[in-house]
């Protein structure tokens, strides 16, 4: 068969004239059919020895039937498992042997995609494995396999909505929101009654209709021989047949006819949150841009009138949040605030009517616009600052606008929104319009929700200790019939050319002050990203003061002496530049990212931020109602309840690193605007920072750039206090902290190990790959997830810095087989040592040494490798000494790592779960009875 070639077409070029600085950016694609409709972009990009390859199908929620719903996110797991010729494991057996990212997919309203960056010399491994997947694959599918991967997306549903604060309020939205009949009305992830039914010929004949070629977009982006690709894209694709053709559905806005509102007690909600959802338009309508300006002009910043009423005027809530889902037959705009604890919705309703009363009567202005503009032409450079990111955008304009090239269009049909524009469509489509709205509010407190609001009608899963449901066994071996073909595909293709890893070129410098420098040039787009990062952050704070560094980080965000917060924001997004200030365990961080163009600007902004902080009582005491709210949340989500108690047990209760760095309810309220000052005073200084800048600028222009700080910012001295470590761990005890009637037990098993500077610490994240840090080549997903359906993802790692950190194994599992998940990560525990093979090894090392390819792609990637070296001294070509040790470990290397590092008999093991139905049942794992901690580290302690 022949390629129906699209002469090469000019894939991104605009102009913004918006901030009067005209910039131009373009990228070259090339565009072809196969016979069997299969739609193919090429993407050239040689920065970096890497190929991402993206294949997406035009088939998501929306094609499924009521009744039938989740089957388009079932086969996104589904895919991964098998097909005929990858075998078991499928692609991700194979990722970890070549270097990938790890293979991932994801499922929208619309589409499924399947995803992956690999070294270049993987990329006819990963055509022939994509064109596998889309031509030999569904044979593999059996009633066990389709049986196990349900209990994955039922524990992906638990994870991610049964178990999380407002899970379930996108549920209810969909349902009142649209028809029955509207494929909108349903959720992506579907319903776990109707996957539980659902039947193996259900689940084939989904697949056999849009699972085909003509029905697919399949993007290679990076650093490959076009013309090569093209033939081996012709040898695995052409002879899978075209499927019956594809109906594309017709657009579905829906009208809401009545207001209606509804509400939820929810278990693990702490603040009444309100939604508010109106129908607008579809993705690509001409008001989606217009609709996109509008809900940023309302929410975002001091200057906007949501601000104004709600966050800093009544002080009803610490942020408001608006933006528009624009999918692809109906769109839809939501208003989400979490008030603070015990605040009546309705007097949040009263205020949003009086912010968009504000809105209607003081408008906004021309720089108002230009300024939002700014920060979406630095939004689309970020997205596309990875190859994937390009194969991304490809797909998404190639499937939903009919050309990739749309992207030109696009971007100036948002610089062409004017103020009258953003007018019409709020009063089209916002103003006095029926809404849904909900009212989510924690259980027993139904006093706070709106006004006429009815119960919602919520399905909450009912897990029964031993559902026979919930059983499947694996075969090890699947019988089926094999598909066909004109050549031998159990032949997995050869590697292509070995590919040499670059390793940034790294610059240094030093100020007078004491601050060092370090940088790397990168011109492939106009961005710089630059970090500031000072040592001290939690370590330097007092117990009884806990969370001083973070509201200190929070208020120099707040204003300068010479700018009000209003005046900061606003000079900051006309530049379309971020800037942020964070305090954590060990540090305090100012970033920037920004144009190229305007480094010199917003590197003036930050030098503003760091050395004239302006000190605001108002917004002090603002911060501090925030963190409250934000501290009261964290106290009934799982997840946060986790991290924090698995902290006192690995430091002990009163050294400073087992505190959250947000602080305590108790701290935060004890701390005074003087306290932050005297933080600021005796830490803040550049004796202990470091500057780190990647992106399209020179060493000079940057050292050129720091010599007004060099002056200005004067060094004091610093001491960082020496760690104390606690007493290591000499046998194993149970934890257990009781949230009642949870979906998932939360588990946290572990112990501290030591600093990523131990000569050790490399070695045993080498250890740790095939253990669980492999992603799908781990022990522990293969057995739990895979093996069992226990969980949808568990993972173990290493966490040290220049002070000892944590070893962790973590997950989420279903609440009724807490116990046998945490017997059988004890079991895989053990026989690590003398069950790690030849292959084991040959799989770290292929993946450990091949992943060095795509190490250091994106800017970010590259500002974490100079973080890396101006923490830990480090020489700029770590990675290669990294990759000799790889290269030289041997298998009873690994074996004595894992008895020293990962031994079961030495660890805190913390489940977060129902206590009255599981704590019991883990005495059974021999390390004594269970203690229940929760007064012990009850919020506050």
């Amino acid at each position: 068969m022949k390629l129906h070639h699209i002469p090469t077409l000019l894939l991104f070029c605009f102009v913004l004239s918006c901030s009067g600085n005209k910039s131009s950016f373009s990228v070259d694609y090339e565009k072809f059919t196969l016979d069997n409709g299969l739609e193919v972009i090429f993407h050239k990009d040689e920065s970096d020895p890497v190929t991402a390859v993206a294949l997406t199908f035009h088939v998501g929620s929306a094609r499924e039937k009521e009744g039938k719903t989740g089957f388009a996110h079932l086969f996104e797991h589904l895919l991964f498992l098998e097909s005929e010729n990858l075998g078991k494991g499928g692609l991700d057996k194979m990722s970890s042997r070549i270097g990938g990212s790890g293979a991932n997919g994801s499922t929208s309203r619309d589409r499924t995609n399947y995803f992956q960056t690999v070294p270049k010399d993987a990329l006819e491994k990963m055509i022939w494995a994509e064109a596998d997947k889309l031509g030999f694959f569904i044979n593999t599918v059996t009633e066990a396999v389709v049986a196990k991967e349900k209990q994955v997306v039922k524990n992906e549903k638990r994870q991610g909505i049964d178990n999380a604060p407002y899970g379930h309020a996108s549920y209810v939205i969909g349902k009142n929101l649209y028809p029955e009949e509207h494929p909108y009305n349903w959720q992506v992830i579907g319903s776990l009654e109707d996957l539980q039914n659902a039947t193996l010929t259900d689940v084939k004949e989904f697949y056999n209709k849009w699972y085909v070629p003509n029905n697919a977009t399949l993007v290679i982006a990076g650093d490959f021989d076009f013309a090569q690709a093209k033939e081996w894209v012709e040898k695995y694709f052409n002879e899978i047949p075209r499927g019956e053709e594809i109906t594309p559905l017709p657009k579905q806005p829906v009208t809401v006819t009545d207001t209606k509102k509804l509400y939820y007690e929810d278990n693990f909600a702490r603040l009444p949150e309100l939604r508010m959802v109106w129908p607008t338009v579809e993705n690509y309508h001409p008001d989606m841009y217009a609709l996109d300006i509008l809900t940023q002009l309302l929410v975002d910043g001091k200057k906007a009138p949501f601000t104004k009423v709600l966050v800093d005027g009544k002080q009803l809530t610490s942020n408001v949040f608006m933006f528009s889902q624009n999918s692809e037959i109906a769109g839809e705009t939501t208003l989400l605030i979490r008030a603070y604890p015990g605040t009546d919705l309705d007097e949040v309703a009263l205020a949003i009517d009086e912010a968009f009363a504000k809105f209607e009567n003081e408008g906004f202005t021309e720089s108002d616009l230009n300024r939002i503009k700014a920060g979406i032409e630095t939004q689309f450079y970020n997205g596309l600052s990875s190859v994937l990111g390009k194969a991304f955008q490809l797909a998404q304009y190639n499937i939903f606008a009919g050309n990739p090239g749309y992207i030109n269009e696009d971007i100036q049909q948002t610089l062409a929104v004017t103020k009258e524009d953003v007018m019409r469509v709020y009063e089209e489509y916002i103003k006095g319009e029926n809404f849904i709205a909900t009212s989510f509010v924690p259980k027993g407190q139904k006093d706070l929700i709106l006004e006429g609001s009815v119960l919602a009608d919520v399905v909450e899963e009912q897990i029964v200790q031993g559902n026979t449901n919930e059983e499947f066994e694996l075969p090890e071996e699947t019988e089926y019939e094999r598909t066909a073909s004109s050549f031998d595909r159990t032949v997995e293709p050869p590697y292509g050319e070995t590919p040499e890893v670059k390793v940034p070129n790294v610059w240094e410098g030093q100020l007078d002050n004491g601050m060092q420098v370090f940088g790397i040039e990168n011109n492939e787009l106009p961005l710089v990203q630059f970090r500031i990062e000072m040592e001290g952050g939690l370590l330097l704070e007092d117990t009884d003061k806990t969370g001083v560094s973070n509201l200190m980080a929070q208020l120099m965000m707040r204003g300068t002496a010479n700018k009000t917060p209003a005046e900061l924001e606003e000079a900051i997004n006309e530049l379309g530049a971020t800037i942020n200030v964070n305090a954590g365990r060990q540090t305090v961080t100012i970033s920037g990212n920004t144009l190229a163009r305007n480094y010199q600007q917003t590197l003036g902004l930050v030098e503003e931020i760091l050395l004239e902080p302006r000190w605001d009582a108002e917004e002090f005491e603002l911060a501090k109602q925030s963190t409250l709210s934000q501290i009261a949340q964290q106290s009934a989500n799982p997840n946060s309840i986790a991290a924090n108690a698995y902290n006192k047990l690995l430091y002990g209760q009163d050294h400073i690193l087992s505190f959250n760095s947000a602080g305590t309810t108790s701290s935060i309220e004890s701390i005074a605007l003087q306290d932050l000052k005297d933080y600021y005073d005796a830490y803040i200084s550049p004796s202990v920072a470091d500057f780190m800048i990647v992106g399209s600028i020179e060493k000079q222009e940057v050292m050129n750039s720091l010599v007004d700080l060099e002056h200005k910012w004067e060094a004091k001295a610093v001491a960082i206090p020496e760690f104390q470590s606690p007493e290591p761990l000499n046998k194993s005890t149970v934890y257990f902290y009781d949230v009642p009637n949870a979906k998932q037990s939360v588990i946290r098993f572990g112990y501290l190990a030591m600093p990523e500077t131990d000569e050790d610490y490399y070695p045993a994240t080498v250890m740790n790959y095939i253990l669980g840090g492999g992603g799908f080549a781990s022990r522990f997903t293969q057995e739990l997830r895979e093996g069992k359906g226990y969980t949808y993802g568990i993972r173990s790692g290493f966490s040290g810095s220049n002070i000892p950190g944590a070893f962790t194994i973590s997950s989420g599992v279903r609440t009724n087989v807490t116990y046998e998940s945490a017997a059988l990560v004890k079991d895989i525990l053990e026989e690590y040592p003398s069950t790690f093979t030849d292959k084991d090894l040959e799989t770290t090392k292929s993946f450990l040494l091949k992943s060095n390819a795509r190490r250091f792609e994106t800017l970010g990637a590259k500002l974490n490798m100079l973080d890396d070296i101006s923490d830990y001294g480090w020489s700029a070509d770590y990675v290669k000494q990294r990759e000799q040790i790889v290269r030289d470990i041997t298998k009873d290397e690994i074996g004595e790592l894992a008895k020293k590092y990962a031994n079961p008999g030495k660890m805190i093991w913390l489940v977060v779960g129902d206590a009255k139905t599981q704590m019991n049942r883990l005495e059974a794992l021999g390390f004594g009875e269970p203690i229940l901690i929760n007064e012990r580290f009850k919020e506050g302690n």
